[in-house]
């Protein structure tokens, strides 16, 4: 049939008395069902949850930025007996006079190392203020004495009025004590990887222009339905450049991508930790790793497979070790899946419905408390049966 005589049909359906709304048998479309299976592991109302840390033996670490939100809760609390305790203790965790320096203005990334220390990347910003001198830096935590370790101050060149340091990961196997990697995705327009040196404290600013850290000229994404375009300066959805980020369990490769892109990106840990190297130099050692679709947060488990937060298509995908991906799970409710770790069993996610946020929908605040904490197994449940395995065949 023609087209234009295939409207003529449609269009005098109703005439008929043929029921218009209707859908004839398998229209619909299997790929907005849900797939795979998740726990809610918590719910939060009041501030959004964004990084999540879950140690080895099972404390579990949630983050709350207050650069979108200037709110009066922790900025990072332990999820412990049902509540959220401010860690590392109320006074460096709730608001107070302190300076800048001296307390967690705006928690978002978190994570932990090999040795079961948790790091923390502070933003440094609070809504509707410019960042103060002190503010951003990487913190790390002993969970045995609950007591701040290390602190790395971000200052100029490598900190710029309009960064976002937005995620970390901490590789102790490169370098005399260990490297810390984040990224800044940009308040503005100016992303690019930080390299901070545990040993020295010594800090670096790198791959400032490369593809590999920037977003995407004129990138488009459906968000809940509704198309929106990344417009620097006047956003309409979350947008940035690098962001994601995760490490090898090995540590030998860091994993990582721009928000406002569908490519992923690596380079060999050593190679970006070396200060010395020009971002030219750099630039010869990263690998495109292809498309992984729209990706907020990045982690791997111990088998050395990817998962990708998907705020496009409410998803979590797995990359596994050649490339191919899988779905991991689907659902409506995972509204812009955030900050994502591993565990030995288990894959956890936050959903912070940033994508709802006033600032991308006119004034308008359309985020819709609880905030949740999924998680879903690494290895997906195999059915059993009580029958014997004879009486199968």
């Amino acid at each position: 049939m023609k087209r234009r005589s295939f409207l003529s049909a449609a269009s005098v359906a109703p005439l008929l008395g043929v029921a218009g709304p209707a859908l004839a048998s398998g229209n619909a479309d299997d790929g907005t069902s849900s797939s795979g299976e998740f726990d809610i592991v918590a719910k939060f109302v009041g501030p959004g949850p964004s990084g999540v840390a879950v140690l080895p033996d099972g404390r579990m670490f949630v983050s709350f930025p207050r650069h979108a939100d200037n709110h009066a809760g922790a900025t990072l609390g332990e999820v412990k007996g049902g509540v959220v305790v401010p860690y590392p203790s109320a006074e460096l965790s709730l608001p107070s006079d302190r300076a800048p320096a001296d307390r967690l203005m705006s928690v978002h990334g978190i994570a932990h190392d090999s040795a079961g220390r948790l790091w923390v990347i502070d933003d440094g910003k609070l809504a509707g203020h410019d960042i103060p001198e002190g503010a951003a830096k990487i913190v790390c935590i002993d969970p045995v004495s609950n007591r701040v370790t290390h602190k790395i101050m971000l200052k100029s060149p490598v900190m710029l009025p309009n960064s976002h340091m937005n995620d970390l990961r901490v590789a102790l196997s490169v370098g005399a004590k260990g490297t810390v990697f984040v990224t800044d995705s940009s308040f503005g327009d100016e992303p690019a990887m930080i390299v901070a040196d545990i040993a020295t404290g010594q800090t670096k600013r790198v791959l400032t222009h490369h593809v590999s850290t920037q977003a995407v000229p004129g990138f488009m994404a459906i968000v809940e339905g509704e198309p929106r375009r990344y417009v620097p300066h006047h956003p309409q959805m979350v947008s940035g450049g690098a962001d994601g980020i995760a490490l090898l369990p090995d540590e030998s490769r860091l994993y990582y991508a721009p928000l406002t892109s569908r490519r992923l990106y690596s380079i060999p840990t050593r190679t970006l930790a070396d200060q010395s190297l020009s971002d030219e130099a750099l630039a010869a050692q990263i690998r495109d790793e292809g498309e992984k679709g729209t990706a907020d947060g990045l982690c791997f488990d111990q088998h050395g497979r990817l998962y990708t937060t998907n705020y496009e298509h409410d998803c979590i995908l797995r990359r596994d070790s050649d490339g191919s991906f899988a779905m991991a799970v689907r659902d409506a409710r995972i509204l812009s899946p955030d900050g994502i770790c591993a565990t030995r069993d288990w894959i956890y996610c936050t959903l912070g419905q940033w994508n709802r946020l006033p600032s991308f929908n006119e004034g308008h605040n359309r985020r819709e408390p609880p905030y949740l904490l999924i998680r879903f197994p690494v290895e997906p449940l195999t059915p059993l049966d009580a029958l014997p395995a004879s009486s199968q065949r």
